[in-house]
């Protein structure tokens, strides 16, 4: 199950990908503004060339559900979401209803690995001294309680030996001065729930739980923040390796973790950024810069 998939754009996608590539069945759980749009995308082959897969095939999603991982319940989501003529018609969007959608069709013990490729945080451009207590905690829910979330629902569905990531940035361990609303608070609480979530997940159902600290990634999401182009290239400039990551590497450690390849490693925070989060000061190139 991968938690966030809804163009062939960014890591929920190359995840999908790299795992469908090591034998995987996949599905997506996608968010209800874009969920309509992705299926369309899917069904009329708009997708086909990033889809292809080594052998010649295409990646097909077995399910693409809808989720709006900011409700775990649809009694938490308010009227007005309800009724939205985004969210109307395709039945329960929330955590629990994903559960419950993903038991009914696959069975309990049918779910190996779950992938949280969600964040969300409504004043990202804002510098955190002037976010929004509201908008705060809304990029807290989205982007790090929504994992401690679908562990509480999908946890029980999984094999044991499962599986469970997410997705982090090194703004949850060091100042990123464009990465605000909150988000950098909610990437630091979130690498802090893996470790717990690795002992309890791990004690309750033998499941492992890391996250990847990957580096910037010019995907559509990442676009809000107005400065993914710079960083990305300057992480190029200043990483050990001066590359500009690819998602397919992001992928590829995600399919190791998922495998038994990395039976002994939980609680863990991978770095998959070309080797930037170990230097110390840029040897290369301005530092990014927004006019706001």
């Amino acid at each position: 199950m991968v938690a966030g998939v809804a163009d062939d754009n960014g890591f929920g996608f190359a995840i999908s990908k790299a795992l469908a590539e090591a034998g995987a069945s996949v599905c997506a759980a996608t968010w209800p503004p874009a969920l309509n749009i992705f299926r369309n995308l899917l069904e009329r082959g708009k997708l086909d060339d990033a889809r292809r897969l080594s052998d010649g095939s295409l990646l097909q999603f077995e399910r693409v559900y809808p989720l709006d991982a900011a409700f775990d319940s649809m009694e938490s989501a308010p009227p007005d979401i309800r009724e939205n003529k985004r969210y109307k018609d395709i039945g329960d969007f929330s955590i629990e209803g994903l559960a419950g959608n993903f038991s009914r069709d696959f069975g309990p013990g049918g779910l190996d690995i779950i992938v949280h490729s969600l964040a969300n945080g409504p004043e990202v451009r804002r510098r955190l001294i002037d976010t929004t207590r509201a908008g705060y905690l809304a990029a807290i829910a989205v982007s790090a309680y929504s994992m401690v979330s679908l562990m509480r629902s999908l946890g029980p569905l999984m094999k044991r030996g499962g599986s469970a990531m997410s997705l982090s940035y090194l703004a949850g361990e060091r100042a990123v001065p464009f990465y605000g609303g909150g988000m950098s608070s909610a990437k630091a609480a979130l690498e802090s729930d893996t470790r717990m979530l690795a002992f309890e997940a791990g004690r309750a159902w033998g499941i492992r739980v890391n996250t990847i600290s990957a580096g910037p990634f010019a995907s559509r999401a990442a676009s809000a923040i107005g400065v993914v182009d710079q960083l990305v290239k300057f992480n190029a400039l200043n990483s050990p390796l001066p590359e500009i990551l690819t998602g397919a590497e992001v992928g590829n450690v995600a399919a190791f973790l998922a495998s038994e390849l990395s039976s002994g490693i939980t609680g863990t925070t991978v770095y998959v950024d070309k080797g930037y989060h170990a230097m110390g000061i840029a040897v290369e190139g301005p530092v990014p810069r927004r006019e706001d």
